[in-house]
């Protein structure tokens, strides 16, 4: 049993050793190189989801969208009642082999009650869910119902007179067709997004109307200027296109760029609330409320006092109260740059052409589709006219009986075999088989002249149209004339005013944004242990004694305004910025807020100081242990990103006793172990722009001593210490005997 374990486990090694290998029948190993394993197993997935699953072709429609609505159109649904969406749904699993959840998700998206599209596809009845809202789901396929929308007699006209090609289905129980003939560009109308494998498609809705007008324009003159007709891409949620002609223009040139979508609002002044009306396509209600609220907690929005959603039966609605004496607009203006009430559509025209996906501008893509339906439009005329062609055959084949009527009874009287009576009338008239065999099965009481004279009288206009069909497929203006004549059908029949309409910010984005935080004097205190406090001066005027955790001091005291910023500097060398305004105010009962978890420090750190500034000026003076001290201009410190951490703050090599910010030269004092002090002016030191500068020797120290503490000088202590007092630096110090008690020289 040990020499069996011992041999399995040397063969599973073995297996463990070869990285690209996989076991092949019993037993056996066999190497493959990775990227052969690849190439068989995976890229065959790759190009199915290219090809047939997620990239929409230039009818407009995936794989998914084509197999369910070809289904629909062949239950009868386009004309036909109503029928429960599980009886769509299984009848469409004999084309499309997925899963039947699959099936109702791609019906619902094109289904009017969801309103996804421009111009659903699908006429709905029954709850089908929101495509603007994550919660307002839709009913299961038992309880809801559908057809064909009326729109959809544009996808299949034509369709069974041999305009597009038909494939087998999946198990070849029949057939369905590898495009939908389109009499208008559907490709441009009803928005499309779809994520292959290392490739995507987002294609954006345009207004039907203007399709359908560029279109004609393109093909009436090749050079036709795109953006006179086609204004703009028109979402079905509506709202506001920032409108950007450069970034439009090369959409419209590359099939790639980013659009701007505004909110739709108004303002109710009875009640003091914003009411958001309309939507971007690329968020949903839920997504906007979440951010709005996450601002508020956040401190960074303070004009809301409520938020909430009226979304009903009449259609979308966020209402948002505003607080007293708040300008609507200027807070709409916030809520655009910090949720998704702005956003952006990112455009992607990747479609399929001929199974290879090519990303193309509007020009291509219409110019494609145009070649597209000028095919379908041959080959139509070309059924017709074999259908005619055919009947007008037959048709002169009767006329022959027309002569002798008489003599076609007596030639069918007098053959004895049936299987005679068809050559027979053909030796005896001189026509084909195909005549013959239509003459054979008139019926009896059709053999009299007024039938057989009423039936002939089409002879004539059949030749005037094969004559016509013959010209239209010898002549391309001819053929592209129909083409227009149906698009301009399209317009008539189908055109909606735009419900997206244009925003022009031109000089919107140059003006100062104002800043609205309320600005009121206020007191900061920052204790030994981290705990902050914001206090107004009423509040500061009507309080007793700071309530303090045991054993923790009040290191710092600050008096400043609700718009200053902040910067708390730690013992692990990093800087944690923070607005002012962002904490709450508190009392001297309260035990404040604790700085490491309001600003997330790192694990294990702690507040070694706090400056406070409104315009970055002046400089940071830092004090080390081994007697260096730093001087940084504070504007070191500023960013332009509003980055909230930065790290190398100070230098690390020596441990920071004191931190001090000064907008001018200034006396520092620096005492240290072992008795002695000087002091010397800050403009004896040199500013650096790095941050973490190690600083130059002030104070010469002897072994083992270090400097202890370090205060500014002020006019109430400048005589008492003018004896320490240093022409340059470094300086060794003087014995400070009388300066033993260090309570003596601080602030408080």
């Amino acid at each position: 049993m040990a020499k069996r374990k011992d041999r399995s486990g040397d063969s599973a090694k073995k297996i463990r050793a070869l990285p690209n290998a996989y076991i092949a029948g019993s037993g056996i190993v066999a190497e493959e190189v990775i990227t052969d394993t690849l190439e068989k197993n995976y890229m065959p997935y790759a190009m199915s989801v290219i090809v047939s699953r997620a990239l929409p072709e230039i009818d407009g429609f995936k794989p998914s969208h084509r197999k369910l609505l070809y289904t629909m159109y062949k239950m009868g649904l386009l004309t036909g009642p109503k029928t429960k969406s599980a009886n769509i749904v299984g009848q469409t699993m004999k084309l499309n082999p997925h899963g039947d959840a699959a099936i109702y998700e791609t019906m619902v998206r094109l289904s009017r009650g969801n309103e996804a599209l421009l111009h659903p596809y699908v006429d709905s009845k029954g709850n089908f869910g929101k495509a603007y809202s994550k919660n307002m789901a839709y009913a299961a396929s038992r309880y809801t119902e559908a057809k064909l929308d009326v729109i959809c007699n544009e996808l299949f006209r034509d369709i069974d007179k041999d305009t597009v090609d038909f494939v087998p289905n999946y198990d070849n129980e029949t057939v369905e067709p590898t495009l939908l003939p389109a009499t208008f560009p559907t490709v441009l109308v009803n928005a499309n997004v779809g994520i292959a494998v290392s490739m995507a498609s987002a294609v954006c809705p345009f207004n039907l109307a203007e399709v359908c007008e560029t279109t004609i324009g393109l093909i009436k003159n090749p050079e036709h200027d795109i953006m006179s007709t086609l204004k703009g891409p028109d979402f079905p949620g509506g709202g506001f296109i920032v409108y950007d002609e450069h970034e439009l223009a090369n959409v419209y040139k590359s099939g790639r760029g980013s659009i701007k979508i505004r909110s739709r609002y108004n303002y109710d002044a009875s009640s003091n609330c914003i009411e958001i009306t309309q939507i971007p396509p690329t968020t949903t209600v839920e997504a906007i409320m979440d951010k709005i609220i996450e601002l508020v907690k956040g401190g960074k929005i303070n004009e809301v006092s409520y938020i909430r959603d009226e979304t009903d039966i009449n259609g979308l609605k966020i209402a948002i109260d505003i607080k007293k004496s708040v300008d609507p607009d200027k807070l709409m203006k916030k809520l655009f740059k910090m949720t998704p009430l702005e956003d952006a559509y990112s455009c992607n025209f990747n479609i399929l052409i001929g199974g290879v996906p090519k990303v193309m501008g509007v020009r291509e893509i219409l110019e494609e589709w145009v070649a597209f339906r000028r095919e379908c439009v041959k080959r139509r005329t070309y059924f017709e006219l074999s259908k005619k062609k055919d009947k007008l055959h037959l048709l002169k084949g009767l006329q022959k009986i027309l002569l002798d009527i008489d003599k076609a009874i007596h030639i069918v009287r007098e053959t004895e075999e049936e299987s005679e009576v068809v050559p027979n009338l053909m030796i005896g008239f001189g026509i084909d088989e195909t005549q013959a065999e239509y003459v054979a099965e008139i019926k009896l009481r059709h053999l009299n002249k007024e039938y057989i004279l009423n039936r002939i009288a089409d002879i004539e206009q059949l030749e005037k149209d094969i004559a016509e069909m013959e010209g239209i497929l010898k002549d391309d203006k001819k053929i592209k004339q129909i083409i227009i004549d149906e698009l301009n059908d399209v317009i008539k029949k189908y055109q909606q005013p735009r419900k997206t309409l244009f925003i022009y910010t031109a000089g919107e984005e140059d003006e100062p944004e104002e800043d609205d935080t309320p600005d009121f004097p206020v007191t900061l205190f920052l204790s030994k242990s981290g705990y902050f406090k914001k206090i107004t001066p009423q509040s500061l005027r009507m309080s007793g004694e700071q309530k303090l955790k045991e054993g923790d001091v009040i290191s710092d005291i600050v008096e400043t305004t609700n718009r200053s910023d902040l910067l708390f500097f730690t013992d692990k060398c990093q800087v944690y910025k923070a607005k002012t305004s962002q904490f709450k105010n508190t009392k001297a009962s309260e035990m404040g807020l604790f700085i490491p978890v309001q600003l997330g420090f790192d694990e294990g750190e702690n507040v070694k100081s706090m400056v406070v500034t409104s315009d970055y000026s002046g400089y940071l003076i830092m004090i080390f242990a081994n007697g260096k001290v730093a001087k940084v201009p504070l504007n070191a410190y500023e960013t332009k990103t509003n980055r909230k951490k930065l790290a190398n703050a100070y230098s690390g090599k020596s441990e920071l006793i004191k931190m001090f910010l000064v907008t001018d030269n200034t006396d520092i004092l620096i005492r240290t172990t072992n008795g002695r002090a000087i002091v010397f002016n800050t403009g004896m030191i040199l500013p650096k722009a790095t941050r973490d500068t190690i600083g130059v020797q002030a104070v010469t120290l002897k072994a083992k001593a270090e400097v202890d503490n370090a205060f500014i000088v002020t006019e109430e202590m400048a005589e008492s210490v003018k004896k320490y007092t240093v022409k340059s630096i470094p300086a060794a110090g003087s014995l400070a005997k009388d300066l033993a008690d260090s309570d003596q020289l601080t602030f408080e």
